[in-house]
């Protein structure tokens, strides 16, 4: 007489290598990540934008364990004299985030920086005259600030003014 055994499956996934368990069943983070980060934090109009829709959809990028916290332009106005920079502080934060989650935030912090100008100088050219010179000018300090003294977020612990977004 043939004795039946019965092994839970647990058991045998467990007991197989991890190249033939099923992606699904390991959660693990799509391969493009790296890709889509840098796609997000780039200089140009269409990085903002993209960058913007996903975060107005972020349950859609749900599998990607992108880091969306921000505290806008830490202890610094977020919209000083008038001017709107919220949003570039808000993508500023999102670059310096995953980049350093990532631990590839020293490779990356100039093009988020320079990122995180370009923004900046795309609210101001709503500007014209003086008020245009005062929000150039104003860019040009938040940018300086994030580019001398800008460091990779603390996890957990208040953001520092040096940082400013």
């Amino acid at each position: 007489m043939r004795r039946r055994f019965t092994v839970p499956l647990a058991a045998v996934t467990l007991s197989l290598p991890l190249a033939l368990i099923p992606a699904a069943s390991a959660s693990a983070v799509p391969s493009d990540k790296p890709q889509v980060l840098s796609s997000w934090t780039q200089t140009s109009a269409s990085s903002y934008s993209a960058w913007n829709t996903a975060r107005n959809n972020q349950g859609a990028w749900s599998a990607y364990g992108f880091d969306w916290t921000t505290d806008y332009c830490s202890t610094s106005p977020d919209n000083p004299f008038g001017f709107p920079f919220q949003k570039a502080c808000a993508r500023h934060d999102f670059g310096y985030r995953n980049y350093k989650a990532a631990g590839t935030f020293p490779a990356n912090k100039s093009r988020i920086d320079s990122a995180f100008y370009a923004d900046l100088k795309r609210v101001c050219a709503a500007y014209t005259g003086a008020q245009l010179t005062a929000c150039n000018s104003t860019a040009w300090t938040y940018y300086h600030a994030v580019d001398i003294f800008g460091v990779a977020p603390a996890q957990g612990t208040p953001a520092d003014l040096s940082r400013a977004a």
